[in-house]
């Protein structure tokens, strides 16, 4: 079938939380920022951790208690960088890869709007529609969000390419026919070509 819309993820997939400020807290950076899961030690009950990307409020609220809990300094300064535009910095092929000539759509679990990430580089118009979990109440890998950026794209599943980091949380696109490519969370220094490469792979 050939592929006549592709969806992305946010995070580890076009951008990147990366910031010198937050350097020395890389772990704890990788545990608030992956798709899926939390370190028990943390102490926050993972029912309420999943839903997190449904509200705002409650993304707050349980960030603020993790990063206390984790010995960050000052949690609410803290908290403020994970959402803030500047801390988040593009992959080298990000501009290029929202570039095709096909409909593109971010499919992201988020509770804040990303769309002043995409802004603040100037691709905000790249990207046809942003499906965000918080907007539209349901989060990965539930196949229901990838059927809604679908629709809003005009495509049938089979048609769309999601491109994202998590097998487990992207993945879920395969389950109503989306074909799925997986790329590495990786720095964004470390991965200068991914996304195009999985694009020219999967696009004729």
């Amino acid at each position: 079938m050939t592929i006549r819309a592709v969806l992305f993820d946010f995070s580890g997939t076009l951008f990147r939380l990366e910031h010198e400020s937050l350097t020395a807290h890389a772990d704890l950076m990788r545990a608030l920022t992956a798709p899926v899961g939390l370190d028990e030690g943390l102490g926050v009950d993972p029912d309420e951790w999943e839903r997190r990307d449904l509200d705002g409020d409650v993304h707050r609220d349980l960030h603020l208690k993790v990063l206390d809990r984790a010995g960050a300094p000052d949690p609410a300064a803290f908290y403020d960088r994970l959402v803030s535009p500047p801390f988040w910095q593009p992959y080298p092929d990000t501009a290029q890869a929202l570039g095709t000539e096909l409909p593109t759509a971010v499919v992201s679990n988020i509770a804040w709007d990303i769309r002043t990430v995409f802004a603040r580089h100037g691709v905000e118009h790249r990207v046809d529609e942003y499906v965000l979990s918080f907007e539209v109440g349901v989060v990965k890998p539930d196949p229901k969000i990838f059927q809604i950026a679908c629709e809003r794209l005009g495509v049938h599943p089979s048609e769309a390419l999601m491109i994202g980091d998590s097998e487990e949380a992207d993945g879920g696109a395969a389950a109503i026919g989306c074909r799925v490519a997986i790329v590495p969370p990786l720095e964004t220094a470390q991965r200068p070509g991914a996304l195009l490469d999985v694009i020219k792979a999967h696009v004729a």
